[in-house]
């Protein structure tokens, strides 16, 4: 309610509420002034002026007063110090002394105008009538004092009777059309609204004395409307009171208005309270009637609450027993011939859906009868399963998955592994819902909750798994999941009775009768890859209904969003962080079994580091960058932009030059086109799932604005963490993590600011190779490019679309400016509220991690100081490095005349070489590595396209070498590594470890063995290689062995840094070796990644390994072959022969500023 409304014309609102020669009631003060009069003052009583001048005179005081203490500071210096309440001398003081005595005269007359205001008075309850018809026969109810309550009530519905027959007599100044002035239409708006707030208020007495007021006045009458009596009718209906309606309907006939279905309404609704008798309520329904309204508009045309439609529905059917209210009518339909055809194809879907629903659910129930006579018979069929949920549940599942089926159909295997998975997800969580587990867990919930408010103060600094712990015992034995031959029958069983039931016509602009059905899903055969693969494909005409209906709506399982609560702290490995939902805390291939069975059998205690971790990173709460998300959605819906990662529409997707060929055209000819058309329908199929994906992450971001909310965390079998919802996390791109903000925010200190500057220069990487002083220089010199990105992001100079990471650099670029934009930028809280733009989470990458990992473990003093282990003025490039020393291996070959070399002059750069040297750490080969340079130089425009196969089979070779001269510990190690897992895996074991956290790892390679389910429209075969009972696939147990047991270090790394943060008070999260906080916690978070690091690796990491391999291996019971025992002795030999370290010292990571930068 605006301020204008409510403080205006205060003499106004005491007319209003006057009758002549009578004293006001007295309101509130600031309630109700203004409704009455457009003017502050005209036509004021005396008492009126004089209360004005009360009150003027007591805001004069006021300014005197400020004056006064003015003029004493002024005054100070020349006063001598005594008693503060002592008066000032001199003219001053004086001054206050008057002024003191005339508050105290004034205060007191004031005093008594309040007293002589706040008086009781009598409000007006009987109107006057104008009509002498009307007034008659309100009179002759009241000829005859009555002699009880009913008496009463019965002399007052013969009055009611009798203005009910009474027609309106319009009077001309009701019928005349005439030019309202705006003032008068805005008075009789504010009336309106002071009779509903009353009405809310339970203040009736009130409005009913403003409307009779104002009803007894001629000049004012004509401010009442017939929505004013309505409303007072209707708030006198809903307590009952039939007197005072009786009164307000008589007053409206008065007025010269006919009653509408609202005065009706609230009529009968007061008799159906009353529970008056059935001639009165007769004759209402009757003159009704008459005047045009019918019962069934009373439930159709009125907006009335459920209980008040009970009350008239009682009244009605006292009258006519057979009445029953209308049913509820359909939602109206857009007739715009633009729009028709999207409406009509939503309203079709709908009919569509509603018969594949009685269809489903028939053929289901033909299903269930039928394997319920065959397990009678003995057979073990899913009977059994497919009573786990309601028919309904199963029918509403199968039609949810049907709307996301992609235009290129799913293969049955995966299709029918979700179906089954989604039916033990439910069942799972059914069982909670069945027992008391669901009201225990909401009482626990509810004090663990005490622990995250930031404002709890608890006995002992817990964490919240021990915090958990301390409320008790877990509630619910661990659920076991299903095999997964189990899973995928009862999957690939409702897939079936999906492509039996749903049918569609063939022409759905044909006429109802001459329809033919066709099946909306096909099953089809399709080649992927060199296999053979069964496909459920919808049909194009229900692909086409479903892109025309555009529905607006798209359904997620529950795990595949965001909480809007904390999660559950991680307790086990059954017990994680839904709190009915289930989910694994090691994410594996489905149905492997052997991650779950090591992780069961370790001591409970010796996890509890990496639950712990789990549970902080989970415990961090984000919200959505509304500035961000609003440009994005822009860009999405103006067909995308594919150079910001906004992917374009399929429509985008490119065409071929030509789709037919003309008759007589060559084999070559057609081979060429059946190859563009193949490369063109490829494109389009990558645009399409990339715009799905797009829109499920807008979708999710849009529906999270302005909301709180958490990311569970799990791990995978080498203990590196991942958010568990998929679709929006920040995990994803650099549009995905733009998106995404701290929900609690911090002051950015006295760094803050410069830390969000160097981290907007590490986005943009222009500046890799500068010092953090001259990235910081460098932010300074560009403030008006950034300031102009903020400010106009898509009109002005664009600056921040250079970026390497455009969308996180513009977040950036608004924080900053926000920030500098601050009276205090040390005081700017780095965060985004509601409606204000929030700090961007600084992320710190390691250089180059798995070569840092690799020179620490060997104490290599030249690969540390490359990686930037060692204190340096400047940050060292690995890449730079090993990019100049091939090149110098390649101008020694170019001077000895090898053609290759002469050729790549020129074409050596770090970004040729990046890819190769960052994976050869983690186990990339040299085959791999030549395909990745290869993919480099084919993007080198100016290059001999014909020498890029010898070109890439050259340059590996030269990088490998590099690598072998500068990082000699590193290659050692790696050899060790891997002849350590090739013998294991010779063996007939497969690589297992602990990592310095405890974790157990086993590697899930083995040689794959072929599961078939059969039977239905097609026999399922997958193949399973995580068996632990099959045999070690021996070259990837080899191979992955190195680059595994580095990421097990760098997840040991990253949960030490976050439970240490999480010690400090620090918001914490981490992508893998990309830590994220607050900018003023940059330097905190720093210190503590160098002591983790150090702490670490200061332990005997290697040694450890190679105790824990020879006793799980070496110290074998069973009687081994002679070739079994040979292969041991020689596992034994290479695990005692640890790699040579050198004598780099690791205190000196304590003092490198480019270690995290």
């Amino acid at each position: 309610m605006s301020a204008l409304r409510w403080t205006r014309g205060a003499a106004g609102l005491g007319r209003a509420l006057s009758s002549s020669g009578r004293r006001r009631p007295t309101l509130e003060e600031g309630t109700l002034s203004g409704l009455c009069s457009s003017r502050r003052s005209s036509a004021a009583s005396p008492r009126e002026q004089d209360a004005q001048k009360e009150w003027g005179h007591a805001e004069l005081l006021e300014v005197l007063e400020a004056r006064v203490r003015q003029l004493q500071a002024e005054s100070t210096s020349q006063v001598k110090k005594g008693p503060m309440n002592r008066p000032l001398k001199g003219r001053s003081g004086r001054w206050a002394q008057k002024l003191e005595a005339e508050k105290l005269v004034k205060q007191k007359r004031q005093e008594g105008f309040l007293d002589q205001q706040k008086q009781s008075y009598t409000l007006h309850t009987e109107p006057r009538i104008w009509s002498k018809k009307l007034a008659s026969c309100l009179q002759q109810s009241k000829k005859r004092a009555p002699k009880s309550s009913e008496e009463e009530e019965q002399q007052l519905t013969w009055a009611l009777q009798a203005a009910m027959l009474k027609r309106s007599s319009c009077t001309p100044a009701r019928t005349q059309a005439k030019v309202v002035e705006a003032n008068f239409l805005l008075l009789q708006q504010k009336f309106l609204v002071f009779f509903e707030c009353c009405a809310c208020t339970d203040n009736m007495p009130l409005a009913h004395h403003m409307l009779v007021t104002h009803h007894s006045k001629c000049d004012r009458q004509q401010l009442l409307t017939l929505d004013m009596y309505n409303t007072v009718m209707l708030g006198w209906a809903r307590k009952g009171s039939f007197k005072e309606m009786v009164y307000v309907f008589i007053m409206l006939k008065d007025a010269g208005l006919s009653p509408d279905l609202w005065s009706y309404a609230a009529a009968l609704q007061c008799m159906g309270r009353r529970d008056q008798d059935v001639h009165t309520i007769q004759k209402c329904l009757k003159q009704m009637k008459e005047d045009g309204f019918q019962p069934q508009q009373l439930f159709t045309d009125l907006a009335l609450a459920g209980e008040e439609r009970a009350v008239l529905l009682r009244a009605v059917t006292k009258v006519e027993p057979a009445f029953s209210p209308p049913p509820q009518a359909p939602s109206p339909v857009n007739t715009s011939t633009l729009l028709r055809e999207i409406y009509a194809k939503r309203k079709m879907l709908k009919t569509l859906r509603r018969q594949w629903e009685v269809e489903l659910l028939r053929v289901l129930q033909q299903t269930k009868a039928t394997m319920a006579c065959q397990a009678q018979e003995g057979q073990p069929t899913l009977y059994p399963f497919l009573c786990l949920l309601s028919e309904g549940e199963f029918v509403s599942m199968l039609l949810q998955v049907l709307r996301v089926l992609p235009a290129q159909g799913e293969p049955l295997l995966h299709l029918a592994h979700d179906l089954g998975l989604r039916v033990l997800n439910r069942h799972l969580v059914k069982q909670k819902q069945v027992t008391n587990h669901v009201e225990k867990l909401r009482q626990r919930y509810s004090q663990y909750l005490r622990l995250l408010a930031c404002n709890t103060q608890v006995e002992a600094p817990f964490l919240p798994r021990e915090y958990w712990e301390l409320l008790g015992p877990p509630e619910s034995p661990p659920q076991q999941p299903w095999a997964l031959p189990v899973l995928l029958q009862l999957g690939k069983q409702l897939a079936e009775l999906l492509v039996q039931a749903v049918q569609m016509p063939h022409n759905l602009a044909a006429p109802q009768g001459s329809r033919r059905l066709i099946p909306v899903l096909y099953h089809v055969y399709s080649f992927r890859s060199y296999r053979q693969v069964g496909i459920l494909k919808p049909h194009p005409a229900f692909m086409q209904l479903l892109e025309t209906a555009a529905e607006p709506t798209l359904i997620f399982e529950t795990t595949e969003v965001p909480m809007l609560c904390p999660p559950l702290p991680w307790m086990s490995p059954h017990a994680g962080p839904y709190l009915l939902s289930s989910t694994k805390l090691m994410r594996a291939l489905e149905g492997t079994t052997q991650h779950q069975h090591l992780l069961e059998r370790c001591a409970p205690a010796q996890l509890h580091g990496a639950l712990d971790a789990l549970t902080q990173l989970g415990n961090c709460a984000w919200r959505v960058n509304g500035r961000v998300l609003d440009l994005v959605l822009q860009i999405f819906r103006d067909k995308g932009c594919a150079r910001l990662g906004v992917p374009p529409p399929r429509s985008e997707a490119p065409q071929p030059a030509r789709q037919r060929l003309p008759p007589g055209s060559s084999p070559v000819h057609k081979a060429e086109l059946r190859k563009e058309l193949e490369r063109c329908l490829k494109a389009a199929r990558e645009m399409h799932s990339l715009r799905s994906e797009a829109l499920y992450r807008l979708s999710l971001a849009q529906h999270l604005r302005d909301r709180v909310f958490w990311l569970p965390h799990n791990m995978d079998f080498r203990g590196r963490t991942y958010p568990c919802p998929p679709h929006f996390n920040h995990l994803g791109s650099d549009l995905a993590r733009a998106l995404l903000q701290f929900a609690e925010g911090r002051p950015l200190g006295q760094r803050g600011l410069d830390w969000l500057k160097i981290h907007l220069v590490n986005l943009t990487g222009l500046k890799k190779r500068d010092s953090l002083s001259m990235r910081l220089a460098f932010a300074d010199q560009v403030m008006e490019e950034i300031l102009d990105s903020a400010d106009n992001p898509m009109t002005g100079r664009k600056w921040w679309m250079e970026a390497d990471e455009p969308w996180q650099t513009l977040a950036c670029c608004m924080e900053i400016a926000q920030a500098v934009r601050s009276p205090d930028p040390t005081a700017y809280i780095s965060h985004l509220p509601v409606h204000q733009l929030m700090g961007t989470p600084c992320g710190q990458d390691g250089s180059c991690n798995g070569l840092q990992h690799y020179a620490a473990l060997g104490r290599d003093s030249a690969g540390a100081a490359s990686v930037n282990l060692t204190p340096s003025d400047l940050p060292q490039d690995v890449y730079r490095e090993v990019a100049t020393q091939v090149e110098d291996f390649r101008q020694q070959d170019a001077k000895e005349g090898l053609q290759v070399a002469q050729v790549l002059e020129g074409f050596i750069t770090r970004k040729v070489v990046k890819q190769t040297v960052m994976t050869v750490v983690y186990g990339v080969t040299r085959y791999g590595g030549r395909l990745q340079i290869e993919k480099r130089l084919r993007e080198l425009s100016d290059f001999p396209q014909e020498f890029v196969w010898e070109a890439s089979h050259y340059l590996v070779r030269l990088v490998f070498k590099s690598l072998q001269e500068m990082f000699s510990s590193t290659r050692a190690i790696q050899r060790w590594l891997t002849e350590s897992a090739n013998l294991i895996s010779h063996a007939g074991w497969p690589v297992e470890w602990v990592t310095p956290l405890g974790i157990p790892i086993i590697q899930p390679y083995h040689r794959e063995a072929k599961v078939q389910v059969k039977g239905g429209i097609q026999s399922i075969t997958f193949t399973s290689s995580v068996n632990i009972s099959q045999k070690p696939n021996t070259l990837k147990q080899k191979n992955g062995f190195p680059p595994n047991f580095i990421h097990s270090l760098d997840s040991s790394h990253m949960m030490l840094t976050a439970l240490h943060c999480y010690r400090r008070g620090l918001t914490f999260v981490s992508v893998h070796d990309c830590f994220w906080t607050h900018a003023t916690d940059i330097p905190v978070m720093n210190e503590v990644c160098r002591e983790q690091f150090v702490r670490l690796h200061s332990q005997p990491i290697l040694e450890d390994l190679a105790k824990f391999l020879e006793e799980r291996f070496c110290s074998v019971s069973r009687s081994l072959k002679p070739s079994e025992l040979a292969l041991v002795t020689k596992l034994q030999e290479t695990l005692r022969s640890l790699p040579e370290t050198g004598n780099f010292d690791l205190r000196q990571v304590m003092r490198s500023t480019y270690f995290f930068s």
